[in-house]
C-alpha cells in the first residue's frame, strides 16, 4: 500500500512537472511569434499605481497589459499621452506599426508611452517631471525628434485620465494617463517598428479625416476625442486655464 501511494505521489509530482513545463514553453513560443524588438520592450517595467496614482510598485510591461482570464483585469499603472501640433495648429497623428504587440495597426496622437520604474529620473513626480522626461525619450524613440528641440518644460501638463480597455482580450490597457499638449514644429524622422504613418490634420477637417482612415482609433485617442479634445485644440494658446492637476478625470 506503501509502494502504491509513492508511486502515485511520483506520477503526480511528474504530471504537475510536465504541466509547468508545457505551460512555460508556450508563454514563450508566444512571445517568439511577436517582432524581436516588441517582444524585448515588453521586459522594461513599469510603474504600478493606485487608482489615485500613487505609486505602489512595479511590473514588466507584458505584465501590465496582459488581460487577466476570466476578470478581464489589468495592472493599472502609469502612461502618457502626447498631442503635438505645428505652429499652424494642425495636429499630428501616428499610425502604430503593425509590430506593435498592444493596439497594432490603428491610429493615435502623436505619442502614447510610459515611464519606466528602471529610470530613476523618470520617477520624480515633482511637477510631473519624470513623464516629461519620458516624452521627450519616446518621442525621440518613435518620431525621431531630436531632444533638443522638446525639452521637458516645452510641454504643457494639462490633466490625468484613468481609464481600461480589455483589447483583444489578450492584451489590454488600464492606466493613470498624463495629457501632455506641444506646439512646435519639429523634425521628424519616424521609427518604422514604432511608426507606419504621420500626418498633420486640420482642426476643421478632424471629423472627415478621421472618418475615412482605413485603421481604427486606439481607445485612448477615441475617449479623449470625444471628451475633451476638440475644446483643448480650439485654446491652444489659452491651455493654463483647462489645467486640472489636482483630479483626475474619470469619463
Amino acid at each position: 500500500m506503501l509502494t502504491s501511494r509513492l508511486n502515485l505521489w511520483s506520477r503526480l509530482q511528474s504530471m504537475r512537472k510536465c504541466s509547468t513545463t508545457a505551460l512555460g514553453q508556450q508563454k514563450q513560443a508566444a512571445f517568439k511569434i511577436h517582432d524581436p524588438l516588441q517582444a524585448h520592450a515588453l521586459k522594461e517595467q513599469c510603474i504600478l499605481v493606485d487608482e489615485h496614482d500613487k505609486a505602489i510598485g512595479a511590473a514588466s510591461k507584458a505584465d501590465c497589459h496582459r488581460v487577466q482570464p476570466g476578470t478581464g483585469d489589468v495592472k493599472l499603472h502609469r502612461a502618457f499621452s502626447v498631442f503635438l501640433f505645428n505652429s499652424k495648429g494642425e495636429m499630428l497623428v501616428q499610425r502604430r506599426s503593425v509590430h506593435k504587440i498592444t493596439f497594432p495597426d490603428t491610429y493615435t496622437n502623436a505619442c502614447c508611452s510610459h515611464p519606466l520604474h528602471d529610470i530613476e529620473q523618470e520617477r520624480q513626480e515633482s511637477n510631473a517631471l519624470g513623464i516629461r522626461l519620458a516624452a521627450q525619450r519616446r518621442l525621440n524613440y518613435e518620431l525621431g525628434i531630436p531632444p533638443d528641440e522638446i525639452k521637458p518644460e516645452n510641454f504643457n501638463y494639462l490633466t490625468r485620465i484613468h481609464y481600461a480597455d480589455a483589447g483583444d482580450g489578450v492584451w489590454g490597457e488600464h492606466e493613470i494617463d498624463y495629457i501632455l499638449f506641444l506646439q512646435k514644429d519639429v523634425t521628424l524622422k519616424p521609427n518604422a517598428n514604432e511608426v507606419s504613418e504621420v500626418r498633420y490634420l486640420k482642426r476643421d477637417e478632424i471629423d472627415e479625416a478621421i472618418a475615412k482612415f482605413s485603421a481604427p482609433l486606439t481607445p485612448w485617442f477615441a475617449l479623449i476625442l470625444r471628451h475633451r479634445l476638440k475644446q483643448w485644440w480650439d485654446n491652444l494658446h489659452r491651455l493654463k486655464q483647462f489645467e486640472d492637476l489636482q483630479n483626475i478625470q474619470r469619463f
